[in-house]
């Protein structure tokens, strides 16, 4: 490869072919495979033809390579979960009428361009009303 990277075109198709076979994490097949329930050819002449195989059998083929990549998807969502909510912190419980501070983590200050001495919280102020359990109306 060249060190100023001008011969990107030459080694695209390449590219292409790697990231097609890539065995997906999640899915446990390449984006080939679930796509078309078959391997990338690798090294035979692409021109030669093979069996034709009849419709039906191919989508069936390819609505049991879809499902069996949706269940594979569904657990790595519940496993990605499941990690997520070992960090999670439970929400209050908060009232209308209850005091808060605010934090100005996300606030932007015109008259304070220096952020490390903006304060981290403000207030207290009082709930008007609870929109959802995580989010209230001050």
């Amino acid at each position: 490869m060249e060190h100023r990277q001008k011969d990107w075109p030459e080694w695209l198709a390449l590219a292409e072919f790697v990231m097609n076979n890539k065995v997906h994490t999640a899915t446990k097949v390449s984006f080939f495979m679930a796509n078309y329930k078959r391997e990338l050819r690798m090294g035979r002449d692409i021109r030669k033809r093979g069996k034709v195989e009849k419709a039906m059998e191919f989508i069936e083929r390819m609505k049991k390579v879809q499902e069996e990549a949706g269940i594979a998807l569904k657990k790595a969502q519940e496993d990605i979960k499941r990690q997520t909510d070992k960090r999670r912190k439970k929400s209050k419980d908060w009232k209308k009428g209850d005091r808060v501070l605010l934090s100005t983590k996300d606030l932007v200050f015109k008259e304070r361009p220096v952020k490390k001495l903006v304060e981290r919280y403000v207030g207290p102020y009082r709930i008007e009303e609870v929109v959802l359990t995580n989010m209230v109306k001050l």
